[in-house]
């Protein structure tokens, strides 16, 4: 264990190194892109707040949103949902069901 958090902490400094060079390296007066300001989970917020009453399934939702729906991803937004129903922001009328909470 010790060897590994070793390892991990050179790599880290190799990282900060690495850094460090390409910031030197840009030209001045550039800036890094803005990050991406519409997240999924912003996107599924915004599509339930669009219809606060109706029920969505994951693949429904995506399908809404004009995400991909191959398993995968409708996965990974399943576990979004969930989180969300878990935050109190959406409730589960039915088994693979989630909606706005009134």
């Amino acid at each position: 264990m010790t060897a590994t958090l070793a390892e991990t902490e050179a790599r880290l400094a190799d990282l900060a190194t690495t850094r460090k060079v390409i910031t030197e390296l840009a030209p001045a007066g550039t800036e890094a892109d803005p990050p991406e300001t519409n997240t999924a989970y912003q996107a599924i917020v915004n599509a339930f707040n669009q219809h606060p009453g109706q029920a969505f399934r994951a693949r429904e939702l995506h399908e809404l949103l004009g995400m991909p729906t191959g398993e995968a991803t409708v996965n990974i937004t399943r576990s979004r949902l969930g989180r969300l129903t878990r935050q109190g922001f959406l409730t589960q009328p039915g088994r693979g069901q989630y909606q706005k909470r009134s």
